[in-house]
């Protein structure tokens, strides 16, 4: 399977880390975020990564090439900052089979091999990776609502009122039909093609989605204080364990 990986962002809320480069290049724990994103996806049996770069897209060329840990890599351009359909849109000459999909600003610990097996058994259109969270900062992401059995039947993006606490994690698959979506949807009032609208084209078409309950943690890298809470969270996972009775070394 493919994976998608929307890195084209300028960043603009991480300034002054993104000065001088990409959203997608800066470090968190001394690595680029894109490195923690290839890594995670290594271990799923992904067969090549399509990366949708934009913004400085020659430093993230310049720094993979044609692979990552032996797994091919394509680059599509996006030429202009329209939102995350419109970015899906431009890998679409690239992809023409189930896929996953990863946002670039993500830094995940999480169970998204449950996602991509899910996709693979080939009985649903797109699986995505949810969370649960405090009902008052549900509005700062896309909320699903879903049914008795598991399976999302709307999708807002950042509603004033959530009709549910689970949130969109910025982990999905794919069948080639949102491609179709990405090319129906209409701009939003802000200007751009929100991936959650291009969803919901999805759902009224009569496909469907299954939601993953996500087992680990991610940190979605907007700003600066994010990517200092990604880096904490990474470095205790590193520390070693003390056997029982004897100290850690510092």
């Amino acid at each position: 399977m493919k994976t998608v990986i929307l890195a084209a962002g300028k960043g603009t809320r991480l300034k002054p880390l993104t000065d001088d480069r990409p959203k997608a290049l800066v470090e968190v724990a001394g690595r680029p975020l894109l490195d923690h994103v290839f890594e995670q996806l290594v271990g799923v049996d992904i067969s090549e990564f399509v990366v949708v770069v934009g913004h400085r897209k020659e430093q993230i060329v310049d720094r993979y090439g044609e692979e990552f840990d032996g797994i091919p890599i394509t680059y599509a351009h996006q030429r202009e900052q329209l939102g995350l359909a419109h970015a899906l849109l431009q890998a679409e000459p690239h992809v023409d089979e189930p896929f996953a999909l990863m946002l670039g600003d993500n830094v995940f610990r999480a169970n998204i091999g449950d996602v991509v097996e899910r996709q693979r058994r080939g009985d649903v259109d797109a699986a995505f990776l949810v969370e649960e969270v405090p009902i008052e900062e549900a509005g700062r992401y896309g909320v699903c609502r879903t049914s008795e059995d598991g399976e999302i039947v709307e999708v807002v993006e950042k509603p004033d009122d959530p009709p549910s606490n689970t949130v969109m994690t910025g982990f999905y698959t794919f069948s080639p039909a949102i491609f179709h979506a990405c090319h129906l949807v209409q701009p939003s009032d802000r200007g751009e093609y929100e991936l959650p609208d291009t969803i919901d084209l999805l759902l009224e078409s009569g496909r469907t989605i299954d939601a993953i309950a996500m087992d680990g943690w991610r940190i979605d890298v907007g700003y600066p204080e994010d990517r200092d809470r990604a880096e904490r969270r990474l470095r205790a996972e590193e520390e070693p364990v003390a056997a029982e009775g004897e100290p850690t070394t510092d």
